[in-house]
């Protein structure tokens, strides 16, 4: 091989890599970003320590009730699950989530529903009826009695502080699965 084709392909090389690097940085920067859940505020659905992916490429009008957002906070981010919108009016009565007046089931509090009943507390004491103001989202761990939320220390939370939607655990990957 002479050296016109040598340098021929490092040039090659150099330019795949670049680029290869070029599409990684802006796909994590736009679209998709790793992040490590920590504590166990979501138990039972996401547990301390996964690595999850986090979509940042829907913007907060892509939302719905439920999905599980990560929140840019001062200090550190959180991982907590959408509630309310704004002008939702939200309470809390005997563990039953109401929305608007009408009771919202939540069926991923299944297993805390039963852990608290076992203990003989409720999985989330009363509060409300209070009214998510513009421009915020009121959010929600699934670990009720171990959650720092919008009930009592996040408060609630601006829309331009969500970073994106959680969309699977990728690691342990004994634990690979999409997050609903």
């Amino acid at each position: 091989m002479d050296k016109t084709n040598t340098k021929n392909e490092l040039k090659s090389w150099i330019t795949s890599l670049v680029f290869a690097a070029l599409i990684a940085f802006l796909v994590r920067t736009f679209i998709f970003a790793p992040y490590i859940v920590e504590g166990a505020s979501m138990e039972p659905t996401l547990h301390d320590h996964e690595k999850i992916f986090v979509n940042k490429y829907n913007s907060v009008s892509d939302l719905k009730r439920g999905d599980i957002v990560i929140i840019k906070g001062s200090k550190e981010n959180y991982v907590k699950r959408v509630i309310g919108f704004p002008g939702d009016k939200i309470e809390m009565k005997n563990d039953e989530l109401f929305i608007n007046g009408k009771a919202f089931k939540e069926t991923y509090l299944t297993k805390n529903r039963k852990i608290a009943n076992i203990s003989g507390l409720r999985l989330t004491g009363d509060f409300g009826p209070l009214t998510v103001p513009d421009g915020n989202l009121f959010v929600m761990g699934d670990n009720r009695l171990h959650s720092m939320d919008s009930r009592n220390g996040l408060g609630y939370i601006e829309q331009s502080s969500i970073i994106g939607k959680s969309e699977f655990v990728y690691f342990p990957f004994k634990n690979f699965r999409e997050i609903e």
